[in-house]
């Protein structure tokens, strides 16, 4: 017995219990719609019909049977539509890290939206680590990142190039491009991101390659808390070059170069190797690729940084 039984039934029914005119509206023959019903009452052991001359009376076994076939072929027929349409209704599940969901992703979901209007684009924005963990579990169909995936079921490629500035207070008498020394710059108190986070990876692993030591006076995953807090002297920060371009145009900050010391990186698209990518997450990396639009800058809250 299959689907196909059932939308047999079901057109008999609706077409007057008439066999003739069910075979016309499924483009089949008359001895074909017979021959189906008669495999349906032999499958299941009971007349769905009662052949009186040359009527079919349904049974009442029959409009049992009509109630699920009803059901159940509805149910197929939404099932086809929906998978059919996947890639134009569908749900895409997108990760972004903090930096990258708080400053790019809104962007690109505003402009993937408008590509592909019927896709429900669900938003993630967590730690890169907590991002890979989701991966792997297929809770995320991709996910934008800050760096390489650490996991090798995890395919990364590179997007987007950024630049991570090394920023301390307009006062604290360095002037705008200074370059200082590597020992001058291992003395300072440093404000970073959390553990974790794809900023924080590269800070740990450049200052790693020159071996240089530090213990953070902060730690924050708000890249505006540790802005706002260079900005009032507590230390110096290194942060995505965009994300204090506001306080920097204000004259708030200063930006300074480390002797022998660059601080970049790359971002990352990664999904998991096995993942099946569908047309519409195909088309949503492709943008993200190909994106030039300028991006939306953060906006500090200044009445906090006199503090």
């Amino acid at each position: 017995m299959t689907i196909r039984h059932m939308v047999i039934f079901r057109s008999v029914c609706e077409n007057g219990y008439n066999s003739t005119k069910a075979a016309e509206v499924l483009h089949m023959t008359q001895p074909a719609v017979s021959l189906a019903i008669k495999e349906l009452e032999q499958y299941y052991g009971v007349h769905l019909f009662d052949r009186i001359g040359r009527r079919l009376q349904i049974t009442d076994a029959g409009q049992h049977f009509l109630q699920y076939a009803i059901h159940i072929s509805d149910l197929f027929s939404d099932m086809e539509t929906v998978l059919r349409d996947w890639d134009s209704k569908g749900i895409l599940r997108i990760g972004a890290s903090i930096t990258i969901g708080s400053q790019f992703l809104p962007s690109y979901v505003k402009a993937f939206s408008k590509i592909c209007p019927g896709i429900d684009v669900r938003v993630t924005v967590e730690q890169t680590e907590r991002l890979e963990q989701k991966i792997l579990a297929n809770e995320l169909d991709c996910a934008l990142i800050e760096g390489v995936a650490h996991d090798t079921n995890i395919v990364s490629e590179a997007y987007m190039e950024d630049h991570l500035s090394v920023i301390c207070g307009a006062d604290k008498g360095w002037t705008q491009g200074q370059n200082i020394t590597i020992e001058e710059f291992e003395k300072q108190r440093f404000l970073l991101r959390e553990k974790g986070s794809g900023t924080r990876d590269v800070f740990d692993r450049i200052i790693a390659q020159a071996g240089i030591h530090v213990v953070p006076a902060w730690e924050a995953m708000s890249t505006t808390a540790l802005v706002n807090a260079a900005i009032n002297g507590l230390g110096i920060s290194v942060l995505p070059h965009r994300m204090i371009l506001p306080a920097l145009k204000q004259g708030l900050l200063c930006t300074v170069k480390v002797q022998d010391l660059i601080f970049s990186r790359n971002f990352y698209i990664i999904y998991h190797k096995d993942k099946f990518l569908t047309a519409s997450a195909k088309q949503f990396i492709s943008l993200c690729k190909d994106y030039e639009a300028d991006y939306p800058l953060p906006c500090y809250n200044l009445s906090l940084i006199h503090i």
